[in-house]
């Protein structure tokens, strides 16, 4: 089980983990051993998530996000297995997380008349500057 929030939790057996071979250097052992992760969530039939928190999910997984409403998580960066399980598991757990977050909504602010007045007057005073310039009339 995977603890998210006091409320959230993410039990096992909705978390598929596959191990492939990782790519980049490492000789021959990215050849043989299997160490990079690849951690699977059914966000979209999980009955932990409130409809809320899946849907800002969806926004913030972006790419990770697929047409059946998984989120996939690839890890490859260190060259133990369990390891590279270990963060995948807390990167899924941070994602729900900030999912979980409500964000706070923007409130309009109008200009104020004195910055409109400013605006107005500094314009002005660039147009008698340019109008300055050039041959007499």
């Amino acid at each position: 089980m995977l603890k998210i929030t006091e409320q959230i939790s993410i039990e096992d057996w909705e978390l598929t983990e596959q191990f492939i071979r990782a790519s980049g250097p490492g000789g021959q052992n990215v050849n043989k051993v299997s160490t990079a992760v690849e951690l699977r969530f059914e966000a979209e039939r999980s009955p932990s998530l409130p409809p809320a928190v899946k849907a800002r999910l969806k926004r913030l997984a972006g790419r990770r996000w697929t047409k059946e409403g998984a989120v996939v998580i690839q890890v490859s960066e260190e060259r133990s297995q369990a390891r590279n399980r270990d963060i995948a598991r807390e990167r899924l757990a941070e994602l729900v997380r900030k999912a979980t977050m409500v964000p706070k909504r923007r409130v309009p602010t109008k200009v104020s008349k004195n910055q409109k007045r400013k605006r107005v007057e500094a314009k002005k005073v660039r147009s008698e500057v340019k109008e300055g310039r050039g041959w007499e009339r």
